[in-house]
């Protein structure tokens, strides 16, 4: 724990960073009612006025959505994807591990990926709502499309077929869907420039083998007591 004072469970100052190691959790927000539809407990790797990079280990339980009869939401067709009835369930992460990383205000966070062995894979830069930090996490809410990066220095985009039908389902509004279309112009350009955090060297990062994986709390979808900037 850090030095900046702290309130009852989880609260902080204003201002306050988690220290390495620290267990929070990472959430996202559904498009359509706002409920938190998808949680995942992460550990805190670094916490500093440029950016918060966060670990989540394999086999970690998270929740995430699915359809109404328990089945994965990309089974269900793109013209019904958005409206279909769905639900909630806890499930384990599978395969390795993701560090992800976000700076803040940026509407979009970088997620690296290794393959088994520590072979790395690629950077994910999922577009979403600059985070909102409270005092267990943080909360946002993803904007359907987004881009991967590969060693290379190569990149393509993700997901435009789900980003239009966002939008046809009334998920996001024009002018949002063009602030989420400059956004990815916007992170286009960090990666040909090849900018933060794609130059840093995270892919040769590794956790810390006396972290244990963290627990999902009984009360994930809490509503935050408070915020902090």
């Amino acid at each position: 724990m850090t030095a900046e004072t702290t309130t009852g469970r989880g609260a902080r100052s204003g201002g306050a960073r988690w220290a390495p190691g620290e267990r929070i959790l990472w959430r996202y927000r559904d498009n359509g009612d706002g409920h938190i539809h998808i949680c995942r407990p992460v550990t805190v790797v670094q916490d500093t006025d440029d950016v918060l990079a966060v670990w989540m280990a394999p086999g970690t339980e998270c929740v995430k959505p699915v359809l109404a009869d328990g089945s994965p939401v990309h089974e269900e067709p793109l013209a019904t994807r958005y409206t279909a009835p769905r639900a909630t369930v806890r499930t384990r992460w599978e395969g390795t591990g993701v560090l992800k990383l976000a700076r803040p205000d940026e509407p979009w966070s970088v997620w690296l990926f290794w393959e088994r062995g520590w072979r790395f894979r690629s950077w994910y830069v999922n577009l979403e709502e600059p985070r909102t930090r409270w005092a267990d996490g943080v909360d946002s809410e993803d904007h359907f499309l987004d881009i991967s990066v590969y060693p290379d220095r190569s990149w393509l985009w993700r997901d435009e077929d789900e980003f239009a039908q966002a939008q046809r389902s009334g998920l996001m509004g024009p002018a949002q869907a063009r602030r989420v279309r400059e956004a990815g112009r916007a992170a286009v350009e960090v990666i040909r420039a090849w900018g933060a955090p794609f130059a840093d060297g995270w892919e040769n990062w590794r956790p810390n083998p006396d972290w244990n994986v963290p627990e999902l709390p009984a009360d994930w979808d809490r509503t935050p007591a408070h915020t902090a900037p």
